[in-house]
């Protein structure tokens, strides 16, 4: 069985206007400082720990998401 680790499916939820600030979010709960590494998360190239998932989850959910893990 293969894994997506990418968030995209919940990406892809958002409205076009919560799309900058919930990249902010994200990057700020990842300890991340650039958008390179963010865009490999997004998509996958990168297995996400515990907390991290956990984080990701989180933020969707203030936005009404919860279905966040997969494709698009």
């Amino acid at each position: 069985m293969v894994r997506s680790f990418s968030f995209k499916k919940g990406w892809n939820q958002l409205r076009h206007g919560d799309v900058e600030q919930v990249r902010i979010k994200l990057m700020d709960a990842l300890g991340l400082t650039s958008t390179p590494p963010f865009y490999q998360r997004l998509n996958g190239k990168v297995e996400p720990k515990v907390t991290e998932a956990e984080a990701i989850e989180r933020i969707f959910a203030e936005y009404g998401i919860t279905e966040v893990w997969g494709e698009a």
